[in-house]
């Protein structure tokens, strides 16, 4: 026994001397040894030689350069750290500078310059189509973007329309902008022409997108790795549908256990981060194989991740947290079966299709497919010009709790085709839009619903799967209902159209339960059943005030007011079983479900929750909420 705890202990101490920590900074070296004193010039150099155990520690600067580690960590105590020196700031890009504009004579404000193809090498991005599976543009439009000042221009669809641009209305740009640019590419260079306005580029910061992405290992199962407190933006993605490979700016590649965490990431031509599939199991399939329809496509990808290693042992457990992710034009985060069993929390994602010169179905502040077990929360989302939180097929196990999502412009949280169980608990949801579904054996507590709610049939056959593993179970179409609505508080809205509370869910087929909810002006329960407290007379007029130290719900009714609305307290045993998959309501570790936090983390009353996602309600008309 003596001897194997010496045994452990001399292998710990071999471990522990063995690990190495790399420098890098831009007055470095490749050729350099990587110290301190000596410090490398890329961090590509350094994912080429880190090894499990080892950190990489970046010093200020920018850096232009696509990093494509070489290995990953061996377990979460053994991982590869990336990380930015404390008090740094480290700017990982997949832009390039371009200088010297030639204005042009024929229109106010339009200048021209000509870059040499050798700058993109294999990828140019403005000869790179967007193009994918779900993706729907009336125009054809580029991967490559150019930034004045770190504000990217609107691509064109000719060059005469940068010399007489339309004015484009956005929800970034709501008064509308002719800051737009138009690309020619020919076999050794490519022209761009751009209108900047009043600006004169020469004596700003000009940029172009130029690689595709700006953290990806080429290599699946780099496992552990751990990227911390980078600037990463600019980058020329590709659109990532569910069925293709989906490449983000930071990008996983079909491994497991990353930690992606304190980040700044920004200004992505389509994804900020995936978690998702690689190309092996199909690539854009609906456009390339019209022999089946998406759907159909879909499941065979589904049977092609199984057969290539998709489990909790081998793909998923990501944790992403605390990353601040802006202005990228399709989702800030997305994954399609990648994101199984990970944790997704304390995220401030904005401005996400702002520019809104494209459209599809992928599209989302968060958008998951397969979210096995995976755990949505206490993130803030908001000016998406499409879905908050979209989980799309298979979300069975999830748990979407306490997140703030408020003006967006489509509803703040989707669920499409999920037979359940999941849970969505605690959420603070204020767009005009609260929840769309066409979903089964979902639990709905403690939730503030301040939009309409939409549901509707499904047709599609979708998976259900073994308890808290990717291991298909069956295969069923939606049918509406099994789900259970407790202790919520709806608020009704003034649209006569549409339907506010839980009156959508009159139609169902299956059973919906409901319980010590409040209604609050228009919003309705379901006919015929007693479902909780109906006030048409209180109209709270909610709103949201960003202040620079938090963000503050406003109400013209006295928080304090509802505080006198008690609900039952919510347990695995009330909620009872998923009609479908036959599994009751638990944590992923396997044990039973107990709702005993609000929005803020702190304890609920054991025999009379608050009803809402606050428990301890002030005096007052102004609560922070972020």
């Amino acid at each position: 026994m003596k001897k194997d705890i010496l045994l452990a202990a001399g292998l710990l101490l071999v471990s522990c001397l063995s690990a190495r920590e790399y420098h890098v900074s831009p007055s470095g070296s490749d050729a350099g040894e990587g110290t301190q004193a000596s410090p490398f010039r890329t961090i590509n150099y350094a994912a080429q030689v880190a090894l499990p155990g080892d950190t990489v520690t970046v010093h200020n600067g920018v850096y232009r350069e696509w990093v494509n580690p070489l290995n990953g960590g061996e377990s979460p105590d053994k991982r590869i750290l990336y990380r930015v020196a404390e008090g740094e700031k480290a700017e990982l890009k997949g832009s390039e500078l371009v200088t010297s504009w030639k204005r042009e004579k024929k229109g106010k404000g339009v200048w021209k310059a000509v870059v040499p193809n050798t700058l993109f090498g294999a990828y140019n991005p403005f000869n790179e189509k967007l193009y994918g599976d779900w993706l729907w543009s009336e125009h054809t439009y580029h991967t490559g973007d150019i930034y004045l000042n770190d504000v990217s221009l609107y691509e064109t669809t000719s060059l005469e329309k940068v010399f007489t641009p339309d004015t484009i209305r956005s929800l970034r740009d709501p008064e509308g902008t002719t800051c737009v640019w138009y690309a020619v590419v020919e076999a050794e260079q490519t022209i761009l022409y751009a209108n900047f306005g009043t600006a004169d580029p020469n004596r700003e910061t000009v940029e172009i997108s130029v690689r595709p992405t700006c953290f990806y290992p080429t290599r699946q199962g780099l496992d552990y790795i751990t990227l911390r407190g980078f600037h990463i933006s600019q980058a020329a993605t590709r659109w990532a549908a569910p069925t293709a490979e989906q490449v983000g700016m930071v990008a996983t590649h079909w491994c497991k256990g990353w930690i992606i965490e304190n980040n700044v990431i920004k200004n992505s031509r389509c994804n900020g981060i995936t978690l998702g599939k690689e190309r092996s199991s199909g690539h854009n399939l609906e456009c390339n194989d019209k022999r089946l329809d998406g759907t159909l496509h879909y499941i065979e990808v589904i049977f092609n991740v199984l057969r290539r290693g998709w489990s909790k042992e081998q793909v998923g457990s990501h944790i992403v947290r605390n990353n601040v992710i802006s202005d990228c034009e399709q989702t800030g985060i997305c994954g399609s079966m990648g994101a199984a069993f990970s944790e997704i929390y304390g995220n401030h994602i904005y401005n996400i299709l702002a520019k809104q010169q494209f459209g599809g179905a992928e599209m989302a502040g968060i958008k998951l497919h397969g979210a096995i077990d995976t755990y949505i929360h206490h993130n803030r989302i908001h000016r998406s010009a499409n879905y908050g939180i979209w989980l799309d097929w298979m979300a069975q196990g999830a748990r979407v709790s306490s997140n703030l999502l408020y003006d967006n412009l489509a509803p703040d949280l989707f669920f499409e085709v999920d037979h359940g169980p999941y849970v969505v608990d605690n959420n603070i949801a204020l767009s005009a839009c609260s929840i769309q579904e066409n979903t089964d054996g979902g639990a709905y507590l403690h939730n503030l619903f301040a939009g309409d709610v939409v549901r509707y049939d499904d047709p599609r056959y979708t998976p259900y799967h073994l308890n808290h593993s990717t291991e298909v179970k069956g295969f069923r179409t939606i049918t509406e209902g099994d789900h259970r609505f407790y202790n919520n508080l709806f608020v009704g809205g003034d649209d006569a159209k549409k339907k506010y509370g839980l009156s959508a869910f009159d139609a169902s087929q299956w059973p919906v339960v409901a319980a010590d909810n409040l209604f609050l002006g228009s919003a309705k329960p379901m006919s015929g059943k007693e479902q909780g407290w109906v006030m048409e007379t209180e109209d709270p007029n909610l709103r949201i005030e960003e202040t620079p130290d938090g963000v503050y719900l406003i109400s013209d009714i006295d928080c304090a007011e509802l505080a006198a609305f008690k609900g039952k307290p919510v347990d695995a045993r009330r909620l009872g079983v998923a009609k479908l998959s036959g599994y009751p309501f638990e944590h992923p570790d396997g044990t039973p479900f107990v709702l005993d936090k609000d929005y803020w983390g702190k304890t609920r009353s054991g025999q009379a929750p608050t009803v809402g996602p606050v428990e301890t309600l002030p005096h007052g008309n102004r609560i922070r909420v972020w």
